[in-house]
């Protein structure tokens, strides 16, 4: 962690206080100096709604049991089912689509 050994300081009106609050609390940073040190240096505050990332972290780890479930099998009697293999395929090849709209979208902030 760098060491932040620097203060600044400024004086704003009720109004002006109120706004930077309002403007803090929507993008949902709950410390005052990070959001000022974010607004300082970049400019801007992205708040981004990462449900869908989260539901596809979600899927994935159901995907990784199902693997591991298959690989258990294929350990315990030496074969598993084609249908199996290829049904996960499909499922992981419809997650990766989704990754990469996602970070498209990501990509596209600036």
């Amino acid at each position: 962690m760098r060491d932040k050994d620097r203060m600044l300081s400024f004086r704003v009106n009720q109004i002006e206080l109120e706004r930077i609050n309002q403007k803090r609390e929507e993008i949902g940073i709950r410390n005052m100096g990070a959001y000022l040190r974010k607004m300082a240096m970049d400019g801007y505050c992205v708040n981004m709604d990462l449900k869908g990332v989260t539901e596809l972290v979600r899927l994935l780890r159901i995907c990784s049991n199902n693997l591991n479930q298959y690989a258990k099998k294929a350990n315990e009697t030496g074969s598993i089912y084609k249908e199996d293999i290829q049904d996960l395929q499909i499922r992981l090849n419809e997650i990766k689509d989704d990754l990469k709209e996602i970070m498209r979208t990501l990509y596209a902030i600036r």
